[in-house]
């Protein structure tokens, strides 16, 4: 077996990646501290064309040289927006037809192998900071949760390692992986 070079991989120019399908999926971060997360999700965002990015509250924007070292360019090319209340990102994402979902250890959550996603819709996911996790009037202006079963002693796990496992999910039935 040999590795590939980049050169061999087919990947497509930023051009052709602004003119490419999108996934129906935003990722919304509410209140995200770490910019090397914010990167990490753009990275990840990139790689499965997701729709857009949304940045909420306290979530830093690029340019910023620390989420450019995780996103690697990838903040060029998701789309993304601001907003100052992850509220209001919400609030328009429902007006425009998206299930939101917020990803956070809730009452009646459904566990992400439980998940019925449908490939007739639009949805949008959202993350909460790395302490407070999504907060609850957000939870409360959802249209569920969901959640990821872990079984060991931490009751949480990173942002970005949380929307990688989010992501994929919702590409194997949203996209013909």
């Amino acid at each position: 077996m040999r590795k590939l070079k980049i050169t061999e991989m087919g990947r497509m120019s930023v051009d052709e990646y602004r003119q490419a399908q999108k996934m129906p999926l935003v990722v919304v971060l509410d209140h995200v501290r770490s910019l090397y997360n914010v990167g990490s999700v753009f990275r990840t965002s990139d790689a499965f064309c997701l729709e857009a990015i949304y940045l909420c509250g306290i979530t830093a924007t690029p340019p910023h040289p620390e989420i450019h070292k995780t996103a690697l360019g990838a903040e060029d090319t998701v789309e993304w927006r601001h907003f100052d209340r992850t509220e209001d990102a919400v609030d328009m994402l429902k007006t425009q037809g998206y299930t939101v979902l917020a990803v956070e250890q809730c009452e009646g959550s459904t566990m992400l192998h439980n998940l019925q996603i449908d490939r007739t819709k639009r949805y949008a996911v959202v993350l909460g900071n790395e302490v407070k996790g999504v907060q609850q009037q957000v939870v409360d202006n959802c249209h569920g949760c969901v959640e990821i079963p872990q079984f060991g002693t931490k009751h949480s796990m990173n942002v970005s390692v949380t929307a990688g496992m989010i992501i994929w999910e919702f590409a194997k039935h949203l996209r013909l992986i």
